[in-house]
């Protein structure tokens, strides 16, 4: 086993972002050493730097980090170190998380719907730029900001799109008809005046995006408005099993294109991972606590990190870890798994393929839970994990 490593208080570059995090050669190595009660959350360095990579280099626009997906201060700090500057955030804690932490971010505040409070510290600690999807939530912005002259403002669109593992219509987003009148209206208050849309979470269809594009072309033509801006939002995919969509830079291509043939070849563009940026680069480590038959009882479940294996039945690429040496069956069973609180809703029905020897103290792993994982967890009986280790080398 390798020993570990604890970075101390006051180092620069990824030391600073790493600050605290016991760092190992293996994820089997962390469980191994941690003997911790709990799950263990899992961070890869190197995937994260990688995938941000990708986007800063690929997207010609300007990447806003979703930070739902997942808020711990190291993966906020491993971004701002990849380069990453721009940080999309939902709540007034968010906020505060990421100003706090990252002081010289920038923030857009695109939750479609604030507190008249949150909208105001929000402005006061430097936040210009607000969404919204109605013109109540417009009038609330203007009066809680005193009717500033620096806001960019998005008008958020119920775009129509198919394609999404998540569909995200019906809740937010102003409908299509009444976006013209909407946009005229914010162009009298807003310094630079935008769009924003969301295509759906795991979005499998690049075309998805073009689609939404032209519905925003179409919107501000109608309204006889030039936008400064347009956010073609988040929703790219990660590979889980039985999900393979297409490349990362097919979606940029088909986005680029699409802002090209409307119209928008020269406007500011903006785009929000989340799932996409993180996913791949965190781990979820869940202990056996007993084995009933096929039916295996963890130290986390829909209460804490793996809600998505619970409620949406999300699939994920999984690994084992033995308590022991021992070599494990080949063979193959499907497993239901339960999570440690006392609610019978906290089951996911799997399958789970893992080795048909698995028993009490093995590890199951959770790949790609980077995203979702540290950010749905509650603390439901007590049972959650504030434990996160790095593994370099990934």
């Amino acid at each position: 086993m390798q020993v570990f490593e604890l970075l101390r208080h006051g180092t620069t570059g990824n030391d600073w972002a790493l600050d605290g995090l016991n760092i190992y050669a293996s994820v089997a190595d962390a469980v191994h050493a941690e003997e911790c009660n709990d799950s263990v959350h899992v961070f890869y360095p190197e995937k994260l730097a990688d995938k941000a990579a990708r986007f800063l280099n690929g997207f010609r626009g300007t990447n806003l980090y979703a930070v739902k997906a997942n808020p711990h201060p190291v993966i906020l700090k491993s971004l701002w170190n990849a380069g990453v500057r721009d940080f999309d955030v939902a709540s007034l804690r968010e906020v505060e998380l990421v100003a706090n932490t990252l002081p010289g971010a920038n923030l857009y505040f695109m939750h479609p719907v604030k507190s008249r409070q949150a909208i105001r510290y929000a402005y006061a600690m430097g936040v210009r730029a607000f969404s919204f999807d109605s013109l109540d939530e417009l009038i609330k912005i203007e009066e809680e900001t005193s009717y500033a002259t620096d806001l960019k403002l998005f008008l958020r669109l119920g775009v129509s799109v198919k394609g999404a593992a998540y569909e995200l219509t019906g809740k937010f987003g102003a409908p299509l008809d009444l976006a013209p009148l909407m946009l005229q209206r914010a162009r009298l208050s807003a310094q630079r005046l935008g769009v924003c849309f969301h295509v759906g979470s795991q979005c499998m269809r690049p075309e998805a995006f073009a689609d939404a594009i032209g519905q925003a072309a179409a919107a501000a033509k109608a309204a006889g408005v030039t936008l400064d801006v347009i956010d073609v939002g988040g929703g790219f995919p990660v590979a889980y099993p039985g999900m393979e969509p297409p490349a990362l830079e097919e979606y940029f291509r088909v986005i680029h294109a699409a802002l090209d043939a409307n119209g928008f070849a020269d406007t500011a563009t903006l785009c929000e991972p989340g799932r996409a940026l993180v996913a791949e680069a965190g781990a979820v480590a869940a202990r056996i606590e007993l084995r009933k038959g096929e039916e295996l009882y963890l130290n986390d479940g829909t209460y804490g990190a793996l809600f998505d294996a619970g409620v949406p039945e999300w699939p994920f690429p999984l690994d084992l870890i033995a308590s022991d040496d021992r070599a494990m069956s080949q063979e193959v069973i499907g497993y239901r798994a339960y999570g440690p609180t006392c609610d019978s809703c906290d089951k996911m029905a799997g399958p789970f393929p893992l080795p048909a020897d698995v028993r009490e103290g093995d590890w199951v792993v959770f790949e790609h839970l980077g995203a979702y994982g540290i950010s749905m967890q509650a603390r439901f009986n007590g049972f959650y994990s504030e434990t996160m280790v790095a593994v370099t080398g990934k």
